[in-house]
């Protein structure tokens, strides 16, 4: 029989277990203590229930945790690593150190549905949603977990088309009873999927990234089909309706694309369209993927495109590259492991 992982189990829903095992209530908050803050591999090891506690716990759950089965190392210090999902399937998630900084980039499901031209994982198709349980599991798990700073929810696929897990995920790294993090450590990026986005502005209060990467509609929708289904200009009316301008944050990704959309009259028209929005923008350099006919800008035009946005009131960065080498950039996640499973 396979038994239920507890990690990635709400309080609430811990309280549901225990009650379904008949131990006392406030078991559950020792259990999330043992899980979140102590963070154990085993039922056995959470010494402060009863050895009948811990064995009729044991007949039908377990705490779930899983090592990653591969990792990588790039030359600039960023470790890709491979973790197994399921009986068959795979997610990458990068960890990325950086002086007294360490992110940590997760993915929220197998493959993507989006099928942005310039993203390997689209590349694969979509396999699998994750659980909450696989979510926490890239962090838990992670032999560097005690260094973390922050976390990006910028791995494999769309957080947006796999909310339900992900605000439960977000809800135990922030809560109390879990991490107890801080929101404003976590960032999730999304192509904009209008019904999510409400739901996640309203539910959470970790910082969001938008992927824009084209304010043109004729191109946003070649370099990402979303756009047809959740046009940016929809995405913008919505977010106009929030307050950006305290600690949370909102930012805009732009991949920028040599002779494509890395000219001035983008830059005008990215200016005109986040005029009116509290927000900031970040220029990423484009990593080459097999099978794609298009090119990164040079840092000289990513510059230029930087200052004009800067000096017009765009807080604009251009995001440093990491673990181009191990194919671990932004964009380039993927997992050759899935490739027998691959969805058309």
């Amino acid at each position: 029989m396979t038994k239920i992982p507890l990690l990635g189990m709400t309080l609430t829903e811990l309280q549901s277990v225990v009650k379904h095992v008949g131990m006392p209530a406030f078991t559950a908050k020792q259990i999330a203590s043992w899980l979140y803050v102590k963070k154990v591999n085993s039922i056995d090891e959470m010494t402060n229930l009863s050895l009948k506690a811990r064995a009729d716990l044991n007949e039908n759950y377990c705490v779930g945790l899983e090592a990653p089965v591969e990792s990588m190392a790039s030359v600039d210090g960023t470790i890709k690593y491979l973790y197994k999902v399921g009986d068959d399937k795979f997610i990458e998630a990068v960890y990325i150190p950086d002086n007294e900084r360490a992110t940590l980039c997760v993915s929220s499901q197998v493959g993507c549905k989006m099928n942005c031209k310039f993203c390997m994982t689209g590349k694969q198709g979509f396999l699998a949603n994750l659980t909450a349980n696989q979510i926490l599991n890239q962090i838990q798990a992670l032999p560097e977990r005690d260094n973390l700073t922050n976390i990006v929810l910028m791995g494999m696929g769309e957080p947006l088309d796999n909310l339900d897990e992900v605000l439960k995920a977000l809800e135990i790294i922030t809560a109390p009873y879990g991490y107890a993090w801080s929101p404003k450590r976590i960032t999730l990026s999304t192509v904009g999927l209008r019904k999510g986005l409400q739901r996640f502005i309203e539910e959470s209060e970790c910082h969001l990234a938008i992927s824009l990467h084209a304010p043109f509609k004729q191109l946003r929708s070649e370099l990402m089909p979303a756009e047809k289904a959740f046009p940016a200009t929809e995405m913008l009316d919505l977010l106009q309706q929030y307050d950006f301008s305290k600690q949370r944050r909102l930012s805009f990704e732009y991949i920028m694309f040599k002779g494509v959309n890395d000219t001035l009259p983008y830059a005008k028209e990215l200016l005109k369209m986040l005029r009116s929005l509290d927000c900031r923008v970040n220029l990423i350099r484009f990593h080459a993927i097999p099978g794609v006919d298009l090119e990164g800008a040079d840092l000289e035009t990513m510059t230029v495109f930087r200052d004009y946005l800067t000096s017009r009131g765009v807080h604009t960065t251009i995001r440093a590259s990491r673990g181009e080498d191990i194919f671990a950039a932004c964009g380039m996640l993927s997992t050759a492991k899935n490739s027998d499973n691959q969805v058309d």
